[in-house]
């Protein structure tokens, strides 16, 4: 090997052909609702995503809008009114790829009183995707987990390798599995869009088979086109074949309203 590739051939990563995302067969994690939160802007957002997303493979999306007390105060009524109005769009549109809608519920004041009430969107088999901080671990993320769990709801944790006070601390994420928390990797910090961290966590995730989901976190098409980067890396290869995916059973599985 010369000079030039001692030193920056090495850690080259190998670009292999794109990966098949239909044998995933659905996306957990997305923002396609217009108008609701920093997803998509206009009803025609909703329709050219939806319509990269039946291009790639995918039979459905489970579009999951923010909930968060300080900035989108949705609902179930909000979620649920403007995803008929997007299957009414898409219908005319002659898309076929299905569309459900669950939430991303922040971890703040507001989720606690939310689970209470057992007012949450849930998909598939009673999961609930919420997300944390990306400041600090919140004080109560353990007491949260477990009155998820009381309340039969089964919880999943959006893009752990994204929280950054965790990347030094692998015991941390590897708890959540033993506190029976999925876990949910976005299919883009394989492309190291986050930054070269976050890709490395993701990476380890699938190297430990710790992965239960996967979602594209989609709020636009250049997050689409972030996928179809992501599909030519190594890991998410990897991890589409593992038996274990939660998105491959989710085609027979209702949203649960």
């Amino acid at each position: 090997m010369g000079l030039f590739g001692r030193f920056f051939g090495r850690n080259r990563e190998p670009v292999l052909d794109p990966a098949d995302l239909s044998v995933l067969g659905v996306d957990v994690h997305s923002h396609l609702i217009p108008g609701i939160d920093d997803g998509a802007k206009t009803i025609e957002d909703s329709l050219n995503l939806l319509a990269e997303f039946q291009e790639l493979g995918y039979k459905k999306v489970i579009t999951t809008p923010h909930v968060m007390s300080d900035y989108y105060k949705n609902t179930p009524e909000i979620i649920l009114k403007g995803l008929a109005d997007v299957r009414a769009a898409k219908a005319k549109r002659g898309l076929t790829i299905e569309i459900d809608a669950a939430a991303e519920y922040n971890l703040d004041a507001d989720f606690e009183p939310l689970i209470d009430a057992d007012n949450l969107l849930a998909f598939g088999d009673n999961y609930v995707l919420f997300e944390l901080p990306f400041i600090a671990e919140p004080h109560m993320l353990n007491s949260i987990i477990w009155k998820l769990q009381e309340k039969n709801y089964k919880p999943v944790l959006a893009h752990v390798e994204r929280y950054a006070y965790w990347h030094q601390d692998w015991e941390k994420i590897a708890g959540l599995k033993d506190r029976g928390v999925f876990i949910q990797l976005n299919i883009n910090s394989l492309t190291g869009h986050y930054g070269p961290e976050v890709k490395r966590i993701g990476e380890k995730l699938v190297d430990n088979n710790m992965v239960d989901l996967l979602g594209s976190d989609c709020h636009n098409l250049n997050h689409m086109g972030l996928t179809q980067r992501a599909r030519t890396k190594s890991h998410l290869h990897k991890v589409l074949s593992s038996e274990k995916l939660i998105n491959k059973k989710l085609s027979f599985e209702p949203t649960s309203y």
